[in-house]
C-alpha cells in the first residue's frame, strides 16, 4: 500500500513538473522570444525590440481595400479604332489600396491652401513652389466656345468643391501624392502620442517641415530637427523613460502608412474592372466591356431603367441630354459618387474625368518579360549619403526646380526631402534583375526596337541614329536667356512619333468622350508635363501583409 501511494506521489510530482515545464516552454513563442536565438524580445533591459501588437496594414483616409489576383488586361472586344495597342494578356496583381473616388477639387485646395502657408509665395525664394502646384485653369478655354465660367470658378468656387479637380498635369499628380502621403503619417504621429500635439499646424515652417522617409531614416532631423515637436507627445515622454533605445517610431512598429501614389495602369485596369463577374469559382467567364454588368451603358435595373451608367458624351452636341430630363444630370463633369460604385467600391471607373497612371506609354505591354505587378517606369534612386556618412537633406537653399517643356516651373524636391541619387553599380554590380538607374525605355527604344533594325552586327551611322529610332520624337527647347526664358519649338520633319518616355497614360473614358473609350482597357497618351480639362487622377496605397483580409469562405 505505502509501495503504491509513494508511486501515486512521484507521478503528481512528475505530472506536476512536466505541466510547468511544458506551459513555460508554450509561452515561449516567437511573439515573447526570438525563435532564432531564444533571447526575450521587447526585454525591458535591452536587446531586439519588435512590436508585438502590430495587426495588419490600416487602410488610409478615403482609400478601400482591392485584393488582387489574375486577369486578362487588354481588350477583346472589338477595335475599330485599329490602336493595337492593347492586346490581351494574362496578368496578376497584388492586392492594394485605392481611393474611392477621384481627387475632388476640395481636397486639392487643402494642398495648395498647405503649401501657400509653409511656401508663402510673396517669399521670392518659394513662390515658384506655389506656382508650380497650381492647376491650370485655363485648360477650360475653347477658341470658339464661351467657357470662363469654369475657368474662374471651377477650381475654388465651393459649388464645385466634390468636383473631380482637373487642370492637374502627370508631375502635379504625383506631387501631389507625395504631400498627402506625410500629412497622413503626419497625423497618425500626433494622434498616438508620439509628437507634439498641434505642431503640425502651428510649429512648421519652410524649414520645419515634416516628411516620412526622413523620420523613419533620420528620425533626428525630422521637422529641422526639431526635438521639441519630435519628441514632445506623451507617448515619446513614457518612451524616454523607459527605453532609450526606441525613442522614435521605426518602420518595424508598423505604424506609419507606405506612401500614396499614382496606381499603375494593371492595378487600375483591375480595379475598373471589379471582380463579380470576371470568375465562375475559379474558371474565367471572358471579360467585362464596363465597369458594371452589361453590355449597355444604360441600367437594366428596375428601378434606374433606362438610366445612364456614368457622365460622358452621347452624341454630337449631346453631353447631358434634353433640359428637364437628363441623361446622366451633367453637362461637364459631375459630383463624385453621382453613379453606382462598382464590385470593388469604387466610384467613376469610368467617365466623369479620365485618370492619370504611373505607367510611361508604350503599344505593346511585354508580357512575355514580367507578368506579375507590370509597370513601365522604374527610375531606381537612392538616398545621398554626404562625407559624414548621413543621409543629406534638401535644404531651403537646396531645392531643385524643373523647367518644363511648355516652360512652366516645378519645384521637384522640397526642404526636409532626403536628397535622391540614381543607383550605381554598387547596388546594380552582377545583378539579374536590373543594370541601370532609369528603367523606362527597357527592351524598347534599343537598337533592336529600331524601326529597320536588319542584324545584331549592323551599326547605326551618325547621321541615322536620330532619324531611324522607333520613338523618334520632337524636342522642344526651354531655355534661360537674358531676357527670361526663350521657347523654340521642335522644327525637325523627320519625327515621326509623340512617344517618349515622358508621355503617360491616362485610362477611362471622361465628360468629353463617347462611351467606346469607358472601356477599362482602353489606353492613351499624354504629356507628363500637360494638363488638359477631362483628366484628374486618384490615389493607389500598396498593401503590404497578406493578399486578402479575411479567409477562403464557401461561394454558396
Amino acid at each position: 500500500m505505502n509501495m503504491q501511494k509513494t508511486t501515486v506521489i512521484n507521478l503528481l510530482i512528475v505530472a506536476a513538473f512536466s505541466t510547468v515545464f511544458f506551459s513555460c516552454n508554450k509561452s515561449r513563442d516567437y511573439k515573447s522570444s526570438s525563435r532564432a536565438t531564444g533571447w526575450n524580445l521587447n526585454d525591458k533591459d535591452g536587446g531586439f525590440q519588435y512590436n508585438p501588437k502590430a495587426k495588419e496594414q490600416e487602410t488610409g483616409p478615403g482609400l478601400v481595400f482591392v485584393e488582387g489576383g489574375t486577369f486578362t488586361m487588354g481588350k477583346v472586344q472589338d477595335d475599330p479604332m485599329r490602336d493595337w495597342n492593347n492586346t490581351p494578356t494574362q496578368q496578376h496583381v497584388q492586392s492594394f489600396y485605392m481611393d474611392e473616388t477621384e481627387v475632388t477639387n476640395l481636397m486639392y485646395l487643402e494642398y495648395l491652401d498647405w503649401t501657400k502657408k509653409v511656401y508663402p509665395p510673396e517669399n521670392e525664394n518659394y513662390k515658384l513652389i506655389y506656382q508650380g502646384a497650381l492647376p491650370d485653369t485655363l485648360v477650360w478655354r475653347n477658341r470658339l466656345g464661351f467657357n470662363e465660367t469654369m475657368t474662374n470658378n471651377y477650381l475654388r468656387h465651393p459649388a464645385y468643391g466634390d468636383y473631380p479637380v482637373v487642370g492637374v498635369s502627370w508631375i502635379q499628380a504625383v506631387e501631389f501624392s507625395k504631400w498627402r502621403t506625410d500629412r497622413v503619417n503626419e497625423l497618425i504621429l500626433e494622434s498616438e502620442g508620439y509628437t507634439k500635439r498641434g505642431a503640425r499646424l502651428t510649429d512648421v515652417d519652410a524649414s520645419t517641415t515634416f516628411n516620412t522617409q526622413t523620420y523613419l531614416n533620420s528620425p533626428t532631423e525630422a521637422y529641422g530637427g526639431n526635438m521639441e515637436i519630435t519628441q514632445g507627445g506623451k507617448t515619446s515622454e513614457r518612451l524616454v523613460d523607459r527605453d532609450s533605445t526606441h525613442l522614435f517610431v521605426q518602420l518595424t512598429d508598423g505604424l506609419l502608412l507606405p506612401d500614396y501614389r499614382l496606381p499603375t495602369e494593371a492595378e487600375w485596369e483591375y480595379a475598373a474592372l471589379g471582380l463579380g463577374s470576371l470568375r465562375s469559382y475559379n474558371v474565367y467567364r471572358g471579360k467585362k466591356k464596363y465597369p458594371w454588368d452589361g453590355q449597355y451603358t444604360r441600367s437594366g435595373d428596375r428601378k434606374t431603367r433606362g438610366d445612364q451608367m456614368a457622365n460622358f458624351k452621347q452624341g454630337d452636341g449631346d453631353y447631358g441630354g434634353i433640359a428637364g430630363w437628363s441623361d446622366d444630370g451633367a453637362d461637364i463633369t459631375a459630383p463624385v459618387k453621382s453613379f453606382d460604385p462598382n464590385d470593388f467600391g469604387l466610384y467613376d471607373m469610368a467617365g466623369n474625368v479620365a485618370e492619370w497612371v504611373a505607367d510611361v506609354y508604350r503599344p505593346i505591354v511585354d508580357d512575355q518579360f514580367n507578368d506579375f505587378n507590370y509597370f513601365r517606369g522604374n527610375v531606381y534612386t537612392k538616398n545621398s549619403i554626404g562625407e559624414d556618412g548621413k543621409i543629406e537633406l534638401v535644404t531651403t537653399e537646396s531645392i531643385v526646380y524643373d523647367t518644363l517643356s511648355n516652360g512652366k516651373i516645378l519645384a521637384r524636391n522640397l526642404p526636409g526631402e532626403i536628397l535622391q541619387v540614381p543607383v550605381d553599380d554598387n547596388e546594380t554590380y552582377l545583378r539579374t534583375q536590373f543594370s541601370q538607374s532609369d528603367n523606362r525605355n527597357y527592351r524598347d527604344g534599343d537598337k533592336r526596337s529600331t524601326r529597320n533594325f536588319q542584324a545584331f552586327n549592323e551599326e547605326l551611322e551618325e547621321d541615322e541614329s536620330s532619324t531611324r529610332l522607333m520613338y523618334n520624337s520632337p524636342k522642344h527647347s526651354v531655355e534661360s536667356g537674358e531676357e527670361g526664358l526663350e521657347r523654340q519649338y521642335d522644327q525637325e520633319n523627320t519625327r515621326t512619333t509623340l512617344i517618349n518616355d515622358e508621355v503617360r497614360v491616362f485610362k477611362g473614358g471622361s465628360w468629353r468622350d463617347r462611351n467606346y473609350w469607358l472601356d477599362p482597357a482602353q489606353r492613351r497618351y499624354f504629356p507628363q508635363d500637360m494638363a488638359t480639362d477631362y483628366i484628374g487622377f486618384r490615389n493607389a496605397m500598396s498593401r503590404v501583409g497578406s493578399k486578402s483580409k479575411k479567409g477562403k469562405s464557401a461561394r454558396n
